[in-house]
């Protein structure tokens, strides 16, 4: 028996996973033990490094203020988070402070040794930490950790089979400087944290996720094996805030959150309305040539059909409260019909099933493929609606396939085809595929056709050739799904289009076809939506693009710019040519100087100014100015128009001298 230490020499590795559970170093090995090391730049090892680097922020919280009370501090995507509860918010002179601290804990290089403690054993050394209390009484509680456990990140405290607590200890005196419940694994000593960290921002959070809890305090980090990996994150996120779609959306006149609507609930601007109606215009020619059918839903729906489909049973919380309807009362008030729940629609699935169930179907119908523009409500808390990414009213382009068994992973395979061309037509062409199971706690329908589904999926997956990474458990509760993960132009993974496999819901809704032997039969149905929603897309390509669209989808694609007034009849002209080509032009005749109207023009990101002067005109000839300030001058009027129209039919990104 050897610990992890003596098993592998190799300085980068912070871990070992030991019969495929992550463990510390430490931790004894048996020759029987399938031991594989997790280095410090694997995802598992950039979480342990992070979680690391929350406890070592935690401990220096409480160096500097004793009375703070720790919540929870759980590696997070590209960081992590520690809450705590203190009389006054942290300020950003904290974050100084707190730094320091934390350097002097790191350079201690200060072991973290785990030890099991029983409950009594916990609640005795944590008795002034009333939130660890709490997340033990809540193990206690319940013999499945994560059935009480999902909240908001508990599982990394007490998700284990046992509870353990982790102790700081100083390497010179062996004196347990500090310690925390933690599920583990750390790193073997603080030290290893290095300087790849830092403390980026303060927020407010509710105690496990919920408006009915105290408020606490949050501080978010980032860790990175070295400090390159460090500054080159850092330079992500300058460059992320640059394309934030929040501060475009408000320069390039978009979209806007009015507070009279309500927090989640966007309104498109006219510039907004082009860009978005472009979009679905070209999805919706793309869909009608591949054989789909158009259908149109309402948006509420009585209790009834959520009933039917299992949404009232596994996504209620995700739904608006019902509308209580339709009762009756006499002339004294006295009720004479119950009223009914009606439902804003969080899926659009149900009422395609109707559809398919409206009339006898035979397999010469299938597969039968419906498509629609859907609005559906979702009631997001308050904490997570952010911008058009995760909003509580949006547009699902969702379709719904019903095929054969024999032929459904033929259809699965050419649905993928479709979705991967359709996004790379809209400029996203790098990206991965996941498969996301069943959630073992969260699903309708046999083990077996779960099974049968998911392997399935995952055939077709692996035939793309695309990386293929698994999603245990993430599931919705009807069927597995395959969902395409886009990199946008500065390397950031967006959840993109996802296609899920479904034998329930057909079971559920009873829907049925005539076999070619006339017997009845069940249809294999698929849930495909291309861009998730309408909105996220929006905000996905707003990022994408940093605001510059390609051509096609650009709210003006021309601007017509005379060097003096005496040329603007000329460009009228043009730009009245290029109009009844369907190229959105226009000529700024405004009385401002021709610089300011290339500045201002060139701020809203029009893709091509026109620029005439006299040489211009006296040879029949416009003058390019790019995106990117570069010029293409003398260009004849009807290249020029030729050149903008076929820059729009290729949807191609043009930036500089008429190049993608």
């Amino acid at each position: 028996m050897v610990d992890g230490f003596a098993l592998f020499t190799d300085r980068s590795v912070v871990a070992m996973r030991v019969n495929g559970e992550l463990k510390d170093l430490a931790a004894t090995v048996t020759p029987t033990d399938d031991a594989q090391p997790v280095t410090i730049s694997s995802p598992d090892g950039l979480n342990i490094l992070r979680h690391s680097a929350a406890h070592v922020l935690a401990q220096a919280v409480q160096t500097v203020n004793p009375a703070a009370r720790l919540g929870i501090g759980p590696p997070v995507t590209d960081g992590f988070y520690y809450d705590f509860d203190v009389a006054e918010p942290f300020t950003p002179e904290d974050i100084k402070t707190l730094e320091k601290a934390m350097d002097r804990i790191i350079r201690q290089g200060q072991r973290f040794v785990r030890r099991v403690v029983t409950a009594d054993e916990a609640r005795a050394e944590l008795a002034a930490e009333p939130y660890k209390l709490e997340l033990i009484g809540l193990k206690g509680a319940s013999t499945d950790a994560g059935a009480e456990l999902g909240a908001d990140n508990e599982s990394v405290e007490v998700g284990g089979t046992e509870l353990t607590i982790y102790d700081n200890i100083d390497p010179k005196t062996g004196e347990t400087m500090w310690k925390d419940l933690c599920r583990g694994p750390h790193l073997p000593n603080t030290r290893m944290i290095g300087n790849g960290y830092s403390l980026t921002r303060l927020a407010a959070a509710y105690w496990r996720g919920s408006e009915k809890n105290p408020q606490l305090q949050r501080i978010y980090g980032t860790a990175w094996p070295t400090k390159d990996e460090l500054r080159a994150y850092q330079a992500r996120q300058e460059e992320a805030a640059k394309r934030d779609h929040r501060k475009l959306g408000a320069e390039l006149d978009l979209f806007s959150f009015p507070e009279e609507i309500g927090s989640g609930l966007p309104v498109f601007h006219p510039k907004g309305g082009i860009i978005r109606q472009e979009m679905e215009n070209y999805s919706r020619k793309r869909h009608a040539e591949a054989g789909y059918d158009f259908v149109y839903t309402p948006h509420i729906t009585k209790s009834n059909l959520f009933e039917t489909s299992g949404h009232l049973d596994w996504y209620s919380d995700g739904m608006f409260p019902p509308m209580k309807l339709d009762a009756e009362y006499d002339a004294d008030g006295h009720m004479t019909r119950q009223g009914v729940d009606y439902y804003l629609k969080p899926m659009n699935c149900p009422f395609h099933n109707l559809i398919f169930r409206s009339s006898g179907r035979s397999y010469r119908d299938l597969p039968m493929r419906l498509f629609e523009f859907g609005s559906v409500y979702r009631y997001e808390k308050s904490g997570v609606v952010h911008g058009l990414t995760r909003v509580r009213g949006m547009t699902q382009d969702d379709a719904h396939i019903y095929t054969t068994k024999e032929g459904m992973k033929e259809e699965l395979t050419s649905t993928l085809n479709f979705v991967l061309k359709l996004l790379a037509d809209y400029g996203l062409e790098d990206y991965y595929l996941e498969l996301s199971t069943k959630d073992p706690k969260k699903f309708v329908g046999s083990d077996e056709a779960w099974d049968e589904a998911t392997q399935t999926l995952a055939e077709v997956a692996e035939a793309s050739g695309l990386e293929l990474v698994s999603d245990p458990g993430g599931a919705a509760f009807y069927g597995p799904k395959i969902s395409v993960q886009a990199r946008d132009a500065i390397g950031r993974t967006w959840q993109m289009s996802t296609i899920q496999l479904d034998f329930n819901l057909p079971e559920r809704f009873d829907l049925e076809y005539t076999a070619p032997d006339g017997s009845r039969q069940r249809p294999v149905m698929i849930h495909r939506a291309l861009f998730g929603s309408i909105e996220r897309f929006f905000a996905v390509l707003t990022e994408h693009y940093a605001g510059a669209f390609p051509v096609w989808l650009s709210p003006v694609q021309v601007v017509g710019i005379p060097v003096s007034e005496q040329y603007g009849p000329y460009l009228d002209e043009i730009i009245g040519r290029l109009k009844t080509a369907g190229v959105r032009a226009q000529v700024d005749h405004s009385d401002d100087r021709m610089q300011k109207k290339i500045r201002n023009h060139t701020k809203a990101k029009v893709p091509f100014q026109l620029i005439v002067g006299e040489e211009d005109q006296a040879n029949g000839a416009v003058s390019f100015r790019f995106r990117d300030g570069s010029q293409d001058n003398g260009v004849p009027i009807d290249e020029a128009i030729a050149r903008i129209v076929a820059a729009i039919e290729t949807r191609a990104q043009v930036t500089g001298q008429g190049q993608s």
